[in-house]
């Protein structure tokens, strides 16, 4: 199983690892959505980027990229990458909701998928790049 999975693409693992990463993190925010209010979406976004960035950074280091680099430094280029990604994610959801006038949970699928394309470039460029 692990010889077919790293035959793959990592384009094709990034998707399927990435769509997991990307439910666990809707999973976040829908919940605190709803505990909090749909006003706070703003809220809920930071909170689940949070706490799915320990998942999603496991996840891709081992099962996208294969990182052998120092975790440290690996997990602290991820953390600039999820900041970048983050914003936006943050503008992307705020334009779809203020402007478009989507729901919260609507306008938060369209700005993930917008914002993976971005995550994918950076983690591939940048947090996992193996040296030369």
């Amino acid at each position: 199983m692990k010889k077919y999975w790293f035959n793959l693409s990592d384009k094709i693992r990034f998707l399927f690892v990435g769509g997991f990463n990307a439910g666990v993190s809707y999973l976040i925010y829908s919940a605190f959505c709803l505990i909090l209010g749909s006003g706070a979406y703003q809220i809920a976004l930071a909170i689940a980027w949070i706490i799915s960035s320990v998942v999603s950074f496991t996840t891709q280091k081992f099962l996208v990229f294969r990182g052998k680099g120092n975790w440290l430094k690996e997990y602290l280029k991820c953390c600039t990458t999820w900041f970048f990604s983050y914003l936006i994610n943050a503008g992307l959801l705020e334009i779809i909701v203020k402007i478009l006038h989507l729901n919260v949970f609507v306008a938060q699928i369209i700005a993930t998928l917008a914002a993976a394309v971005f995550t994918y470039i950076l983690f591939k460029k940048f947090a996992f790049r193996a040296k030369c």
